[in-house]
């Protein structure tokens, strides 16, 4: 029997001036089911100034938030230096680049996706988003950040 593929969220962050906001949809399905509508799915470090949402495995989600905030530790709230020391890291290290999950990452200045794979993408503008719906609910955030 094959087994059911845990997937399905969306993660999607928002930055006007110098106000962020990140959200997930709190969806959990196994197979086509969904089985929990309100997971949390995103962090906030550095007393609210750095937001974090991940889309993959939960444990491995919670591993990486928690070496990320030691990073984030590290360099004083850095938020670029942090992004890069952990994907260095989550790249090289023999158990974190087992790890299944994307994170996206944002302050007031800037937003990053960060993958196991060692990819740190800083989007263009002011919209992040990870996971299945990502395209969908970066299409919404943009067309209504244009309409003013």
């Amino acid at each position: 029997m094959e087994a059911l593929k845990i997937r399905s969220t969306t993660i999607l962050g928002v930055r006007v001036g110098r106000k962020i906001a990140l959200g997930g949809d709190g969806q959990v399905t196994m197979g086509d089911m969904q089985m929990k509508s309100k997971a949390v799915k995103v962090r906030s470090f550095c007393d609210g100034k750095v937001l974090a949402g991940f889309a993959g495995a939960v444990a491995d989600a919670m591993a990486l938030f928690e070496k990320f905030e030691g990073k984030l530790t590290e360099v004083n709230g850095n938020l670029q230096k942090a992004v890069v020391e952990m994907a260095k890291e989550w790249r090289t290290d023999k158990i974190l680049k087992d790890l299944d999950a994307l994170l996206a990452i944002m302050d007031h200045k800037s937003a990053y996706l960060l993958s196991g794979s060692g990819d740190v993408i800083e989007p263009d503008d002011l919209v992040i988003s990870i996971g299945s719906g990502s395209g969908y609910a970066v299409a919404s955030a943009r067309s209504y950040l244009d309409a003013g």
